[in-house]
C-alpha cells in the first residue's frame, strides 16, 4: 500500500482538505497523512467547507512533519511554496510533487465572501487530488 504525505505550512487548511480528498479518492489503495512544518490546528472553516461536500475531517489533527520521520513515504505533496522551501529531506525514495494552492485562511471580506473563497480552493484541491489518485494509484 502506498503512503502519501501532504505537507503545508501549518497543517490547518490546504493540507487538511487534500488529506480528506486523497483518502476519499484513494480508498484502500493508500495511507494518507498530512503535516505542517508548524502546527496551527485544523481550521474550522476547512472542516465546514469539507462537510458541505460530504467529507468529514472533524477528527483530523494538526501534526508536525517531524512526527512522521520514521515513515517511508512513496509520495510527498507540498501544497504551498513555504512548505516546499522548508520541506525536510526524507530518507525514503519518496517522489515529491508540488502545487501552490491559494491559502483560504488569508481570505478577507464578508462571511459569504470568505466562505466562497474556501469553497473555490476546496474545488481546486479536490480536482488535483482526483487527478493525482487516478494517475498514481490507478
Amino acid at each position: 500500500m502506498k503512503k502519501i504525505l501532504v505537507l503545508c505550512t501549518g497543517n490547518s487548511c490546504r493540507s487538511q482538505i487534500a488529506e480528506g480528498y486523497l483518502k476519499h479518492f484513494a480508498g484502500q489503495k493508500a495511507e494518507i497523512y498530512s503535516a505542517g512544518v508548524e502546527t496551527h490546528g485544523v481550521n474550522p472553516r476547512a472542516i465546514a467547507t469539507m462537510a458541505e461536500d460530504g467529507i468529514d475531517i472533524s477528527a483530523h489533527t494538526s501534526n508536525n512533519v517531524s512526527e512522521y520521520a520514521g515513515i517511508s513515504f512513496d509520495y510527498v505533496i507540498t501544497v504551498c511554496d513555504h512548505a516546499k522551501e522548508r520541506c525536510p529531506v526524507f530518507p525514503s525514495q519518496a517522489q515529491q510533487f508540488h502545487e501552490n494552492f491559494p491559502d483560504p485562511a488569508k481570505a478577507k471580506g464578508t462571511e459569504e465572501e470568505i466562505n466562497a473563497q474556501f469553497r473555490e480552493v476546496r474545488e481546486i484541491i479536490k480536482d488535483y487530488c482526483r487527478k493525482f489518485v487516478d494517475a498514481r494509484l490507478g
